[in-house]
């Protein structure tokens, strides 16, 4: 059985930093593209961040290109999201996701339709 479980999330000044983490059991992370997800009440939920299965690309929404940072550790089947410089617009609750098994991050990697693996979420909040 797999589970995701997210955690890091918090509150946060504007200009602040969190890191999140994505752990994952019954599924090697390494074998799969991960992505990360976020959702604000009344919004779609949407894809900020991706690396692939072999760890060799990351692809990020223009929202948060070269503000976050998403790092996988294969040692401990977790995936990362470092977020600096955050902003109020960043509050959300944040997932991840597996987006396919030895997939990349091309194409519609950022839709949530059809993802699987979902976590409960982390809640991140930035206050202004």
């Amino acid at each position: 059985q797999v589970q995701v479980v997210e955690s890091g999330g918090g509150l946060v000044q504007a200009g602040g930093s969190l890191r999140l983490s994505c752990t994952a059991s019954g599924l090697t992370v390494r074998d799969y593209a991960i992505g990360w997800f976020r959702q604000s009440p009344g919004k779609e939920r949407i894809g900020i961040s991706c690396i692939s299965w072999s760890g060799g690309s990351t692809n990020y929404a223009d929202s948060v290109k070269g503000r976050f940072t998403m790092s996988r550790d294969n040692a401990k089947n977790t995936l990362y999201l470092q977020m600096n410089s955050l902003k109020p617009e960043d509050t959300a609750m944040y997932y991840c996701a597996a987006i396919g098994m030895y997939a990349s991050c091309s194409g519609s990697w950022f839709v949530s339709r059809g993802k699987a693996f979902w976590g409960q979420g982390t809640q991140v909040t930035v206050s202004s």
